[in-house]
């Protein structure tokens, strides 16, 4: 890996063939495979090389020789060459995103699952500019906040950040010298504030701080609304990053799973009970629902927001093939939402053996979705329906949730 000083060791001419994760692919004068950052399939391109092992290279557009009628001038400075790397596809217009995330989809559901499917990416209505209501920051030697270069710990201190949201301005013009990390928070109500992490000699300490850097009331906390339902959210607890995400997807989650006033529904990865305080109240008295999360801090913001649900059970549990195991039943809605990872080992079989009626699976990473997929239907579940969303604008990534059905 070289820093954004030296991205000097520039290629002859490549033609770049396809989208891929982490850049669009070429090769190189020698034959090996280049993935490029900062340049579209069909382009001709110069590129610095970053990285490089015997079998193929990664590096950084720095010229455009033919351009793609898909390029757009980045609307923010900090994507280019040896820049942020949080952003990836600024140079893509809406459509050349939405071609680039398609075909990523499609060719992890064909190479790792074996699955032909024809969908759609569906875009929110509103804005990129602003959307994104949680980032996380380094902080660099003369305390200002700051993104790493792609696949580097080289930071870039920024005085603004394109996608995240608007409020967080007074962040970046503080000084947060002695913070390890700051995570900003504008999530629903209320004044957004810093969640800021510090090495000590006692430890990891986390304090809460507004964007100017002063201290907040430990007891801080989000509160937004979701179609009626008013969650708490703690500075520690998960919580979709798209301002526009937990409607979308519980609006999704609900239809797919298609509950009923006697369900048993488990919901893996609960969190603070997006899915489930929703799913407890549209199965009802004679209806339960059990809610896995490993949290402590989700754990105790879910169960806040269970309030008054004599049906939903929390509990502070690993996902794990022991934990699926005792949860789920033999004729259950089975909703699930791992992380970019996954489903540990063993999970997805166990579920096969315990043939829950339905899975609705949440995935922010279509590979590993693809890969567990792949174990779900050699099991005996049949794909259903498949609705992918673009919720990390600007980036390769996409939101999936599918439903599957166990066969007869």
């Amino acid at each position: 890996m070289v820093s954004s000083e030296e991205l000097d060791q520039y290629s002859s001419p490549v033609r770049l063939e396809r989208p891929a994760t982490g850049g669009a692919v070429g090769r190189l004068d020698d034959g090996r495979v280049v993935f490029v950052r900062h340049g579209l399939p069909g382009e001709l391109v110069r590129v610095a090389i970053t990285e490089s092992t015997s079998k193929f290279s990664r590096g950084d557009a720095v010229e455009v020789l033919e351009a793609s009628p898909d390029r757009v001038v980045p609307p923010c400075r900090y994507a280019q060459p040896g820049g942020c790397g949080g952003c990836d596809l600024q140079d893509a217009s809406p459509a050349g995103q939405i071609s680039w995330k398609t075909s990523l989809v499609a060719e992890h559901l064909r190479r790792i699952a074996g699955v032909e499917y024809e969908f759609s990416v569906t875009q929110p209505a509103s804005d990129p500019q602003g959307s994104r209501t949680r980032l996380r920051c380094a902080v660099d030697d003369d305390g200002k906040l700051a993104l790493r270069v792609a696949r580097s710990h080289d930071l870039i201190a920024l005085d603004a950040c394109w996608i995240s949201n608007r409020t967080f301005a007074p962040a970046f013009a503080a000084s947060w010298h002695g913070a390890e990390e700051v995570e900003l928070r504008a999530i629903g109500d209320g004044e957004p504030f810093a969640v800021v992490r510090r090495l000590t000699p006692r430890g990891t300490m986390h304090e809460l701080c507004s964007l100017r850097g002063e201290p907040l009331e430990p007891s801080t906390h989000s509160r937004v609304d979701v179609r009626g339902h008013v969650f708490t959210i703690g500075p520690r607890s998960f919580w979709q990053s798209h301002r526009d995400a937990p409607t979308l997807l519980l609006d999704t989650v609900l239809e797919l799973a298609g509950a009923r006033v006697d369900d048993h529904v488990t919901d893996l990865f609960s969190g603070v009970g997006l899915f489930s305080v929703p799913l407890a109240k549209v199965v009802g008295p004679r209806g339960r629902v059990t809610a896995v999360e490993s949290s402590p801090y989700a754990v105790r913001d879910a169960r806040l927001n269970a309030e008054g649900l004599r049906n939903i059970k929390v509990r502070e549990w690993s996902v794990t093939p022991r934990s699926v195991n005792d949860a789920v039943a033999k004729g259950d809605v089975v909703v699930l939402d791992p992380p970019r990872g996954g489903l540990a080992k063993g999970v997805a079989e166990t579920l096969v053996r315990r043939r829950p009626r339905r899975l609705v699976y949440v995935s922010c990473d279509a590979a590993t979705f693809a890969r567990d997929l792949k174990i779900l239907l050699s099991g005996g579940f049949a794909l259903g329906e498949l609705r992918v969303f673009d919720l990390f604008p600007m980036t390769e990534h996409v939101e999936l949730v599918a439903s599957l059905d166990i066969g007869t």
